[in-house]
């Protein structure tokens, strides 16, 4: 697999590092943080089904060239 949008990868990065600060501050409630986390996850699981089922997306992580 290799990363085809580098932007969403970031943005999903930026966000998992964020949330797991807010949670270790106890800034944000572990229910909200833990949710907010299984989105996130969920988003980029779902953006890699679709590459590998060849599904007209923009993902975030697609099939190698030649594969």
């Amino acid at each position: 697999m290799t990363i085809q949008n580098p932007t969403k990868a970031f943005l999903a990065l930026v966000g998992l590092i964020c949330l797991t600060v807010l949670l270790a501050l106890g800034s944000i409630s572990e229910s909200t943080g833990t949710g907010m986390i299984g989105t996130i996850i969920g988003y980029v699981v779902g953006n890699t089904v679709g590459a590998r089922t060849k599904t007209p997306i923009d993902p975030i992580v697609g099939p190698r060239d030649g594969q």
